[in-house]
């Protein structure tokens, strides 16, 4: 039994990633933004995803988990980047 459930965690990875929330695009490695979610820079922990979020240029940002095998989105946090607050 171990070994089907290695399968399936391995098969389950996900993929911490900055959005910015206006645009809904994806904060890359090379500190550009794509609308492509495989393309954003992965970080290992929601906290140091905040982190970087929190200085980035946005106005507002959600870190979510992104899951590519079956292109799930989950959003674990939210908050407010170092750009102007944009009226709605």
């Amino acid at each position: 039994m171990l070994a089907g459930r290695r399968s399936v965690l391995a098969w389950l990875t996900m993929n911490i990633l900055i959005e910015d929330a206006d645009t809904l695009e994806f904060l890359a490695g090379d500190g550009k933004w794509t609308k492509i979610a495989s393309e954003g820079k992965c970080f290992p922990a929601t906290r140091f995803a905040f982190q970087t979020a929190k200085q980035e240029p946005i106005s507002r940002f959600n870190i979510v988990s992104f899951i590519p095998q079956s292109g799930q989105f989950i959003n674990l946090d939210h908050g407010r980047g170092k750009g102007p607050a944009v009226a709605l």
